[in-house]
């Protein structure tokens, strides 16, 4: 099944985006049926364009499990028979000799005939994708993963507040994060009206209770803050245009604007940032994509690196180390 084909299976009757379901689900750990934690035995597949993707990215980068997990990437534009590694040389992931991830999925399930999606986690010693439970991943590396930390890693989901975070991104999850895709890719006008008020109804409701605090949860960095923060660093760019999320852009909500800025500036995230493959794949997505295929030129990255002064709004010392000066956007593909 085609790309183009495999949009077309996720509307519903309505003429709404259903995403598809995650057939890779197995969690880390060592219990009876769970994925063993080993330093090196995994290669996380990432699109630098995809927010689900750039999620396990930052947390893998925050905790320093650089060493521990590989990472392989994809071209931003998909063929037309899924993600290809056409970024490394003869067109070929270096570590999995594969041209198209999808061949990763088919070792999983020779039948599998659902979109081959980022992120995926691939066993080496099988090389089939093991995990592509992208609402969990994050929390794994969080949790299974500690042991195999820095040293110095935050704790990104702290016990005492799961309960809230929970609630929180599951809010965000459907609202901001799909949202921006269910009105990008609605089929009838009712689906798309109805994501884009629930999406800025949301973002409004974010905007206020950012005011007071820094982070979403208080003082510190969680789980939470990288689940928002990757559609938000993608709405001016993408969404606000390519999926008519156009009531306002970022930079005009004051206290998201400045949150944004103040997590671009942290380390794992800027630096894992790659904004011409974001717009390369949002503007190649054949529902949106010009009859001539240009990508916009703007927004203007610069700004993303200007004072946001929400320092202000913390009681205690922050927890990561800022870089000095701007954090240089990722653009390589890691072997």
């Amino acid at each position: 099944m085609s790309t183009t084909d495999h949009l077309a299976a996720e509307v519903g009757a309505r003429g709404e985006f259903r995403r598809q379901g995650n057939a890779f689900t197995s969690p880390f750990g060592d219990g009876p049926g769970e994925l063993p934690v080993e330093a090196g035995r995994y290669r996380l597949i990432v699109g630098n364009l995809c927010p689900w993707a750039h999620r396990q990215l930052i947390v893998r980068e925050v905790l320093g499990l650089q060493d521990v997990i590989s990472v392989g990437t994809v071209d931003p534009i998909r063929g037309e028979d899924g993600w290809e590694f056409t970024l490394d040389p003869g067109g070929v992931d270096p570590v999995l000799g594969i041209h198209e991830l999808r061949e990763a999925y088919l070792k999983a399930d020779p039948g599998y005939s659902g979109r081959p999606t980022v992120p995926a986690v691939v066993d080496l010693t099988t090389g089939a994708v093991v995990n592509n439970d992208y609402p969990r991943l994050s929390h794994h590396f969080e949790l299974a993963w500690r042991d195999l930390q820095a040293p110095d890693a935050p704790d990104l989901y702290p016990e005492e507040l799961r309960a809230e975070a929970d609630a929180l991104a599951e809010v965000i999850f459907h609202r901001v994060n799909n949202g921006v895709y269910r009105a990008g890719f609605a089929r009838t006008q009712e689906a798309y009206e109805e994501a884009y008020a629930e999406l800025f109804e949301t973002l409004d409701a974010l905007e206020e209770r950012l005011a007071t605090r820094r982070f979403l949860l208080g003082d510190h960095i969680t789980d939470v803050d990288v689940r928002l923060w990757v559609t938000l660093v993608r709405f001016d760019a993408a969404y606000h245009g390519a999926f008519h999320c156009n009531r306002q852009r970022l930079t005009e909500f004051p206290h998201l604007w400045g949150y944004a800025r103040d997590l671009f500036q942290t380390p794992g995230f800027g630096s894992t940032t790659n904004f011409d493959h974001i717009k390369r794949h949002y503007y190649s997505i054949p529902v949106v994509r010009s009859e001539f295929g240009i990508t916009p030129v703007g927004p203007d990255e610069a700004p993303w690196s200007t004072p946001h002064g929400r320092e202000a709004l913390s009681s205690s010392p922050d927890r990561f180390r800022r870089h000095v000066g701007a954090p240089t956007p990722s653009t390589a593909t890691e072997a």
